[in-house]
């Protein structure tokens, strides 16, 4: 991850997206892949989004190979032998960081739809 994420000029990345909620989601609870998956489509089935399992997994080795987060087997709550990858932090400043630049990022994408949304609708 670079020190600082440049903004491509229109609206946020997928994976940007999809990360900031990973890292969200992590401090919130531990989760394993397919059931991140789950949540994050039940969040926003509302809005026409189904984010897919290979945009996922891809956002979560990049967090992973950002020294942001770590693969940890551990038992599957309720059975006795299946054993699934959670994810926890390695570098939590490194998390923290990061959201604050998606802020800034999230507040430009806003002002940008926010001025489409007047110039042609209103």
């Amino acid at each position: 991850m670079g020190e600082k994420r440049n903004p491509s000029g229109f609206l946020l990345k997928q994976r940007a997206f999809l990360k900031l909620y990973l890292i969200t989601m992590t401090e919130q609870e531990r989760l394993y892949g397919l059931k991140l998956l789950d949540v994050l489509r039940n969040e926003f089935r509302p809005y026409g989004y189904k984010p897919n399992h290979s945009e996922l997994y891809k956002a979560l080795h990049d967090l992973i190979h950002d020294g942001i987060l770590k693969q940890v087997k551990r038992k599957k709550e309720g059975t006795e032998f299946q054993e699934v990858v959670y994810y926890e932090f390695v570098d939590y400043e490194k998390a923290k960081k990061y959201k604050r630049q998606l802020k800034a990022e999230l507040d430009r994408c806003r002002a940008l739809i926010e001025k489409a949304i007047r110039d042609n609708f209103a």
